[in-house]
């Protein structure tokens, strides 16, 4: 099979290719410039040790030829560095192992003219990749490939999505033209191995400055220049990536037209549209999990609790069911994006799912499929996912001897934590990224058509919010591009395209439109309240309602300055993470005492508060009260005492997540009031 590449990718290769012979050609102007001065650094050594032989001049002679070697070898140390990928959470199979999978792989690498993967491993997660064991030389060396298929994206889609996710893998090394996309990238590992991955070197030189105090001059020296050198290739690592990046967009769009000829588009469409759900399900179930460890609870099989979330899920948003799959179509995302503001991120290895997919549809392309689940591929799934669930909990450490959860107690007390820590549906997703507004609640005049339960939570109301959203962000970057802060030429607004500098007399408009935006949102809010509050008086739950109200805003009136105390207390910290003289030390702990006073005190009313009674774990609350009822020592005889340090950062930490916890509560608390008498 035989796809013909796009005229984009012809000009993005050319661009990526001129980009590396300039590399090479400033690279090689570098070298030179290096051996000369190793020459010439070794010539001077020996000349001085010739007209004067004398201890001094010898090691004067010496640290002169070592500093000439030191540059050149700066330049070739990647010829010996080499890429070797993790393989600790990798699990290999074989074809005896699982031979219908093995019959699909072979399927797809004939029909994409590429060659079978050396190996083929099983991964924990939503994902399949192909990756090798890079150096220097792989890009003049055939290498073959590995192929790593994640047991949770098995459990997410069909044979034939499954079938085009993995032709796009290697769809990317079918063709000659996709050579390039290679060099690219080595290229770029080379560039990023000089600039960055160079402790090894500085080592090396602190211990040849160590040596002896005649070298330590020559070491600073050898340091100066490959500084120097440094700057040179970030700047060619900036130009050479911004053109591996648009090539590497490029290279997606062709590997996903590969895979549509031998899968089909539909299968690959709908597989991506799915795969942030899917990854999100997975992320859930591991989430649930990091917070049983203090109990010692674990998974049987994690990937039938993923399907259980990734379908909980679905049935909260009303996605279609499909082949017992949901299905996610690109227009859902519609009413959270209402951004204006287009810019191309040259930054970006991949186009965006919605761009793919608009491809995709384009190519329109029609394959028979196998519609059957993925899972059906394996000889015995669910063995392979249970133990890959035992390999995933392995890694942890736990206290207790572990106990495993069945699948009916996750499914209840995932849908249980999830429900504590939702709003409820009546709201339309209203409030899930705004908080009630705030006015005055005895002097609130609502509008004179006061509307219906329906209007006040319409798509259209719901649809002002993440508009103000959206509009907000855009204005924040906007005023980036105007003050330069954010580094582009040119970007697209509501359908035109403005230059850099004429991002400025945007923000005044953007300005004027979320002032009345803001107004409208605060009147339908106002609104809201009046309507809440007169079903409320048919109830006689007036005062009830008044006062969820009144707490919810008096604790958003100070929330800014409990954060504002929080950040304080950071920044006061951030010399823990830095080195810093003994005596500095000291004093900062002292200027902390006022700080820990307050933080003790704000602590002791978390602990005793009733809202966030059952928020706070048994362990976690003996810790607080440790610390409040300890004056702790965290540095002491030119040491910092770890142990205390640890009690310190628990307790700012905790601080920061009850007082926003507090505030979630609050606001939970006052908009199940409002649901209970809309539903009673």
């Amino acid at each position: 099979m035989f796809v013909q590449v796009s005229s984009d990718f012809k000009r993005k290769t050319t661009s990526a290719i001129i980009a590396i012979i300039l590399f090479i050609i400033v690279y090689i102007l570098l070298f030179l410039s290096a051996i000369t001065l190793t020459i010439g650094c070794i010539a001077t050594g020996l000349w001085l040790i010739s007209i004067k032989p004398m201890f001094f001049t010898v090691m004067i002679g010496i640290g002169l030829a070592s500093l000439g070697i030191l540059i050149s070898y700066f330049l070739i140390k990647f010829l010996f560095k080499k890429h070797i990928t993790d393989r600790s959470d990798l699990t290999e199979i074989t074809r005896n192992d699982e031979p219908q999978l093995f019959q699909m792989i072979d399927e797809i690498v004939k029909e994409a003219g590429t060659d079978f993967p050396k190996k083929v491993y099983l991964a924990y997660d939503v994902n399949a990749s192909v990756f090798y064991d890079s150096s220097f030389w792989s890009m003049f060396l055939p290498i073959k490939k590995n192929l790593i298929i994640g047991i949770g994206l098995v459990n997410a889609c069909t044979k034939q999505e499954l079938k085009a996710i993995l032709a796009h893998e290697f769809g990317h090394f079918s063709q000659r033209s996709m050579k390039v996309g290679s060099y690219v990238y080595n290229v770029n590992q080379i560039i990023f191995n000089l600039v960055n991955e160079d402790e090894s070197y500085r080592n090396t030189v602190q211990g040849w400055a160590n040596a002896s105090g005649y070298f330590a001059l020559f070491a600073e020296l050898a340091i100066k220049i490959t500084q120097a050198i440094q700057w040179i290739l970030r700047k060619m690592y900036s130009f050479v990536n911004i053109r591996h990046m648009a090539l590497s967009r490029e290279m997606e769009f062709h590997a996903d037209e590969v895979a549509a000829n031998i899968a089909g588009s539909i299968a690959l469409e709908e597989s991506l549209l799915r795969l942030d759900l899917a990854g999100n399900s997975y992320s859930s179930v591991i989430d649930f999990y990091n917070s049983k460890i203090e109990e010692s609870q674990t998974s049987k099989n994690i990937y039938k609790e993923q399907n259980f979330v990734m379908n909980f899920l679905a049935k909260e948003s009303e996605l279609e069911l499909k082949y017992d799959l949901p299905v996610v179509k690109i227009s859902e995302a519609g009413l959270f994006n209402k951004s204006k503001l287009v810019i191309e991120n040259q930054w970006a290895s991949h186009p965006s799912t919605e761009d793919r997919v608009a491809k995709l549809q384009q190519l329109n392309i029609i394959k028979n499929s196998d519609n059957s689940s993925a899972r059906t591929l394996f000889k015995n799934i669910d063995l392979t996912e249970e133990k890959l669930t035992s390999k995933i909990f392995s890694n942890v450490q736990y206290e207790k001897p572990k106990s495993k959860l069945d699948l009916n107690t996750f499914k209840n007390e995932f849908e249980k934590s999830y429900n504590k820590d939702t709003f409820d549906k009546i709201f339309n997703n209203y409030y899930d990224n705004k908080n009630p507004n705030q006015f005055d609640l005895n002097s609130s005049t609502p509008s004179e058509n006061v509307s219906n339960f329906d209007d006040l939570f319409s798509k259209e109301k719901v649809e002002l919010v993440y508009t103000l959203i959206a509009l907000e962000n855009d204005k924040n970057t906007i005023s980036s591009i105007a003050d330069k802060s954010f580094d582009i030429k040119t970007f697209d607004y509501d359908g035109r395209k403005y230059k850099a500098k004429e991002a400025k007399i945007l923000i005044p408009k953007l300005d004027e439109q979320i002032k009345n935006l803001q107004e409208e949102i605060t009147q339908n809010d106002i609104n809201i309240y009046n309507y809440f509050l007169k079903l409320a008086k048919d109830k006689n739950q007036e005062f009830e309602l008044i006062q969820s109200f009144s707490e919810y805003y008096d604790y958003n009136k100070n929330y800014g300055d409990k954060f504002s105390f929080f950040a304080e207390l950071s920044k006061a910290l951030d010399f823990v993470s830095t080195t810093t003289p003994f005596e500095r030390i000291t004093r900062n702990f002292l200027k902390l005492k006022p700080l820990e006073t307050k933080l003790k005190q704000e602590l002791q009313e978390i602990i005793q508060n009733p809202l966030l009674k059952e928020e706070i774990s048994e362990q976690n609350r003996k810790d607080l009260e440790y610390y409040i009822n300890n004056d702790l020592i965290y540095f002491n005889q030119n040491e910092y005492l770890n142990t205390n340090l640890q009690h310190l950062f628990f307790a700012v930490n905790s601080y920061h997540f009850y007082i926003a916890r507090k505030f979630f509560l609050l606001k939970k608390d006052l908009l199940q009031k409002m649901a209970s008498l809309k539903q009673s």
